[in-house]
């Protein structure tokens, strides 16, 4: 398994930094088949492994948390604002008060709506179905993602190409990748122990029935 200071290539590099508090996260190519993540906050490393591709599912998943309270919120103030401002005849300060008040929470649950609605990058594994990677950014933190993602993408391809060709051997070799990031902290008892049952169950389930010779 190299790692990011042993690597003999690095393809590409991405680094994020996200305004959600003082996190970044850095993603690193490595000899066509592995992925270095090194993730930190406050300028302290938080996680630091390499995922071997070969495991990981293709699909890079992009997800999108929306704040729609706040969202509602700013559209019901707004509402209320042009409400007044339509149906007010005579415009005396207490009037002019109310819809100021109004404008001005209208535009504060935009403003809150906005900063806590989040994207979450997530990269799972092929038949255990566990988390290997989640990083959540504030709005537009991956807009440097698609470039990446485009050469992740490929890099996948490759390592899906160069898995063993026999299933079960694949989901034995599987089964060993879960136990290493569960040693390296990346995965827990929980998630190990879970992601371990769906791949016996594929095992299984690729093991046809014996059937009676003696009959």
């Amino acid at each position: 398994m190299p790692q990011l200071r042993t690597a003999r290539k690095i393809h590409s590099r991405l680094r994020i930094r996200s305004r959600l508090p003082r996190r970044a996260i850095e993603l690193t190519l490595l000899d066509y088949y592995y992925l270095s993540v090194r993730t930190w906050q406050s300028r302290r490393t938080v996680s630091q492994y390499v995922l071997d591709l070969r495991f990981v599912d293709p699909g890079l998943r992009l997800s999108r948390h929306v704040a729609w309270r706040w969202m509602t919120a700013s559209v019901v103030l707004a509402t209320l604002a042009v409400a007044v401002a339509w149906w007010t005849t005579s415009w005396k300060h207490d009037w002019l008060a109310l819809l100021g008040g109004l404008s001005g929470l209208a535009a504060s649950s935009a403003l809150i709506g906005i900063y806590r609605t989040t994207q979450t990058l997530a990269l799972f594994s092929v038949n255990g179905r566990a988390r290997l990677l989640a990083f959540t950014g504030r709005l537009g933190t991956f807009r440097a993602v698609r470039r990446f993602s485009q050469q992740l993408a490929a890099h996948l391809q490759i390592s899906v190409a160069a898995r063993r060709s026999s299933k079960a051997e694949h989901l034995r070799d599987e089964m060993r990748e879960h136990f290493r990031l569960k040693d390296a902290g990346v995965l827990s008892e929980q998630e190990y122990e879970v992601s371990k049952g769906r791949i016996l169950g594929r095992h299984s389930a690729r093991i046809p029935p014996r059937s009676d010779a003696a009959n």
